[in-house]
């Protein structure tokens, strides 16, 4: 069941009007008040909310998400675009990792940041047991569900460059980005070629031109392990090519 709880959170994330083509930024938004324009919440079925809210920090407003035996965070959903983004950058912080966290594994499947990237792989093109599993959750929930996504994690040990099917789903390939508590506390810059990531996860499968990408959520979570953790991300950018 718990897999479909991840699938009714994407659901969420994914069921209202489409955003503009760049990512509203956080920093031209009041501290305290409502999220930018096209961010909306993320909450995980079957775990308590993580609380999501825009704060202040070193004079820029930030998102701030607050997990205590929680899960949640913010989507965005992407607008059509004549030059698909093929590249992301971002800037994050966390308070501490997630200690009890085992990467790969259900049981400890915590981190105390995290940044899904989806993809719309069209569902006639994956493998038929991917299709029928896509198919049923659409019937279930009755929305569209994303067909593939990354997600780049703060893990706790792993090193930097482990990667891992998310242990609920072999359609989200998880990428360890930050480890340790060496920099926890600070903030750190992030660049990401998606188009490559895409192709390492998903190249055995897919040889056509890289998908679009349909929108990234931020946050984290800590519902497995019961303890707390807090994640702060600036600014997302999107660009068609190198920076």
């Amino acid at each position: 069941m718990r897999a479909l709880a991840v699938a009714a959170s994407l659901v969420a994330a994914f069921a209202w009007a489409q955003g503009p083509a760049d990512v509203t930024a956080f920093s031209g938004s009041r501290a305290g008040g409502e999220l930018p324009a096209g961010w909306r919440p993320q909450e995980l079925p079957r775990a308590a909310p993580a609380i999501v809210e825009l704060a202040e920090d070193a004079g820029a407003t930030v998102l701030r998400v607050r997990s205590a035996n929680a899960a949640g965070g913010a989507a965005y959903r992407l607008g059509e675009s004549a030059r698909p983004p093929r590249r992301m950058a971002w800037r994050w912080k966390v308070d501490r990792v997630v200690e009890g966290a085992e990467f790969g594994r259900k049981a400890g499947d915590d981190f105390a940041a995290r940044v899904y990237v989806f993809f719309a792989v069209p569902v006639e093109d994956l493998p038929w047991r991917d299709r029928l599993k896509v198919k049923l959750a659409r019937v279930l929930f009755g929305e569209e569900l994303p067909t593939a996504g990354i997600c780049y994690v703060w893990d706790n040990h792993r090193l930097a460059g482990t990667t891992a099917w998310s242990p609920y789903t072999n359609r989200i390939r998880m990428v360890v980005v930050e480890s340790g508590s060496a920099r926890a506390g600070q903030w750190v810059e992030e660049a990401r070629d998606l188009e490559a990531d895409f192709r390492a996860a998903f190249g055995g499968q897919w040889t056509k031109p890289m998908p679009p990408v349909t929108g990234i959520a931020a946050g984290n979570d800590t519902d497995q392990t019961g303890e707390s953790a807090v994640a702060w991300f600036g600014d997302f950018r999107l660009w068609p090519s190198s920076p």
